[in-house]
């Protein structure tokens, strides 16, 4: 079927298995109905059902809650949670500035994006060792042409959020996979290579748990958009207290300007 085939055949009609709505009588959601058979679900529940179509454990469903709870920092100076703040600074409506707070947070080096990278990590080198590898040989490999994501944090090597996330993680008997175990030993390696600053961070973590509950990762991508938002409105609220343009301000002095000196304008208009 050639291009205008293909479009011809989804003209006035929408082919779907995820769900819809019939007002005044009932919501289909991934063949259940909505209001029968999912209107007491945890709402991360129904999110993750909505991404993979599948259901979870309580004890899974609040290991997956832990991940967006222990990141949530209501900090206006974090890169995310300031769009938000300068938001409310200037007036822009919650929407808007959670919004654009949350695109940002897909950054490629920080945010959700090393933990992408993470996971296709870790799912690479599970693969690689069940076929005989070793993890110490796949990363040799790894290291020669790109950088493990998941492991080293600008600020401080030390993540401070580590140690509760695995706390979680063996409360809900969730510390036994592959994946969450190897993301360990990547890290002893490391240190053997003489790498003291790439210890493990959120990201590697958080990427390998996800791995041993199966998602892909395409679908931990889609998990982790809301990861930081709890932090974000507190930060959209003071600021929108606080007088208008205030949050921030940069006097022209503070700025170390280094471009095209000083000119002088000529009137060009007759």
């Amino acid at each position: 079927m050639n291009g205008p085939e293909l479009l011809a055949a989804h003209i006035g009609v929408l082919r779907t298995r995820v769900g819809a709505c019939w007002p005044g009588t009932r919501a289909v959601f991934r063949g259940l109905d909505l209001h029968q058979g999912l209107h007491d679900a945890d709402w991360l529940e129904l999110y993750l059902f909505g991404i993979t179509g599948r259901r979870y454990t309580p004890e899974q469903v609040k290991l997956l809650h832990g991940i967006w709870v222990i990141t949530s920092y209501p900090d206006a100076r974090i890169w995310n949670n300031r769009v938000a703040a300068l938001a409310g600074s200037s007036r822009s409506t919650p929407a808007l500035g959670l919004a654009a707070a949350m695109a940002v947070s897909e950054a490629r080096i920080y945010g959700g994006g090393p933990g992408l990278r993470a996971i296709d990590f870790f799912l690479r080198a599970g693969k690689a060792v069940a076929f005989g590898q070793t993890l110490r040989d796949f990363m040799d490999e790894e290291l020669k042409s790109k950088y493990i994501y998941g492991y080293g944090r600008p600020i401080d090597s030390c993540d401070e959020r580590l140690p509760w996330l695995a706390s979680l993680a063996r409360e809900q008997g969730l510390d036994q996979g592959q994946h969450f175990k190897m993301a360990f030993e990547v890290e002893i390696i490391l240190l053997e290579m003489g790498k003291p600053n790439l210890r493990m961070n959120y990201a590697g973590m958080i990427a390998s748990l996800a791995a041993d509950l199966g998602l892909t990762p395409r679908e931990f991508h889609i998990f982790l958009v809301p990861m930081f938002l709890a932090g974000m409105p507190p930060c959209w609220l003071e600021a929108a207290e606080k007088p208008e343009g205030t949050l921030f301000p940069t006097p022209c002095g503070e700025i170390a300007y280094e471009g095209i000196g000083q000119r002088t304008w000529r009137n060009i208009i007759p």
